[in-house]
């Protein structure tokens, strides 16, 4: 009973953004005028924002300035420039959310090849599946069970600029089926889709001091592009443009130890919700003459991809404390043992009026000749948070390794 609920919970949340804004209001639509203190930023295909590999995952969702792997297109494609061999590839499987339904999935494909020194290319693909959902329509009667999901398939090159700076472009596809079809009420639905594109650089330098570190700086501007509908009947929905920048500094202790410590800053390059007007005695919002809600504090959502990019960095209606509050933090440090053996910890920090996400990381890395097998596991700061028993699995393969092991 409880598991068929929360399934309806889900439909109910994918087609109330496919559900046209209407004259008639209730206290139910607070969060949609700004009204209440949580102000959370939404986009469409929020899916982009998952951290997909258990190494960044079990470092507090940091990685933007981490030593590359082949996990690095999501973090910043501009660190595959230095990383250090010829070919590499990871999958990687996190069942997401599993303590509110048990079917939702995020599955991540990404690997890389250097064509030179100076030259690398990659690619990834990222597939999320909401699990089995029965479709109902206003009356109540079932119009069959479906499995919405979404992908998003990009490409990368990346090339050192100088001896210690690199960058790197990547253009992706994204696809978002969430209705299979359905109409919503009387209006028809299609899947969503868009191009987006990521700009992105690294800097990395060995510090010549007593113990050998390296300091490394990243920033990826991910997701510019442009904005998703599931129908011609709403307006478009902006995607998770997102800028992350960050530093990271990594120390060989010794022959067989190392560690690092790391730090990325996140910020979503979209509009923030105004605050809309109400009457002071119904408490209905009010409405200009063309039909539009009349914008108490803030400023018009309804803005081009480039306005609002440029606009993210000053329209709070809360100014530029409200600003800062929609910056998240991750930090996470990783010690490896001879290579071989990693142990990872993190914490990821969102203010409360923007999500109040708070958990703890915790992972544990194990490498073997060509194979590399990674875990990692969020312990929220809430009770009973939906990210309870999160956990991310990744799996590498060293083709390098597995060359050196051919007979010559």
């Amino acid at each position: 009973m409880i598991k068929s609920f929360l399934k309806h919970i889900t439909t109910f949340t994918l087609l109330l953004a496919l559900t046209p804004v209407t004259h008639t209001f209730s206290q139910d639509y607070d969060e949609l005028l700004g009204q209440n203190t949580v102000r959370t930023i939404t986009t469409a295909v929020p899916f982009l924002m998952i951290a997909p590999d258990a190494r960044s995952g079990a470092m507090g969702d940091a990685g933007v300035s981490t030593l590359p792997d082949a996990n690095s297109m999501h973090w910043n494609p501009a660190k595959f420039a230095f990383i250090d061999r010829e070919m590499g590839l990871a999958l990687n499987y996190t069942p997401w959310l599993r303590t509110l339904v048990p079917d939702i999935n995020l599955s991540y494909l990404s690997g890389f090849r250097r064509i030179d020194d100076m030259q690398t290319i990659a690619g990834s693909l990222v597939f999320f599946t909401l699990g089995d959902i029965q479709f109902t329509d206003e009356a109540g009667q079932s119009l069959g069970t479906y499995r919405p999901s979404e992908f998003a398939l990009d490409v990368a090159y990346a090339r050192r600029l100088g001896e210690h700076i690199s960058g790197a472009i990547a253009v992706r596809y994204i696809h978002s089926n969430l209705t299979q079809g359905q109409d919503v009420g009387s209006m028809e639905t299609r899947p969503g889709r868009a191009l987006a594109a990521d700009v992105s650089a690294y800097y990395q330098r060995e510090l010549e001091w007593n113990t050998p570190t390296i300091f490394s700086a990243g920033v990826n501007i991910s997701n510019i592009g442009n904005k998703i509908s599931y129908s011609d009947d709403i307006n478009a929905n902006f995607i998770p443009i997102n800028l992350r920048l960050g530093p990271t500094l990594t120390m060989q202790l010794d022959e067989f130890n190392s560690l690092a410590f790391t730090l990325d800053f996140n910020k979503l390059l979209v509009p923030t919700p105004p605050i809309y007007a109400r009457d002071p005695v119904t408490n209905a919002p009010l409405i200009d003459d063309d039909g539009n809600y009349i914008i108490a504090e803030g400023r018009d959502p309804n803005r081009s991809v480039v306005a609002g990019m440029f606009g993210s960095f000053a329209d709070a209606p809360g100014g530029f404390r409200e600003e800062l509050n929609e910056i998240t933090y991750s930090a996470g440090i990783e010690y490896w043992y001879d290579n071989q053996f990693a142990i990872r910890g993190g914490y990821f920090h969102e203010h409360e009026s923007k999500g109040n996400r708070k958990f703890f990381t915790l992972g544990l890395g194990l490498k073997y000749n060509v194979f590399g097998l990674d875990f990692s596991y969020i312990i929220p700061v809430m009770q009973r948070s939906p990210l309870e028993n999160v956990l991310r699995f990744s799996l590498t393969f060293d083709f390098d390794a597995l060359s050196a092991q051919q007979p010559q």
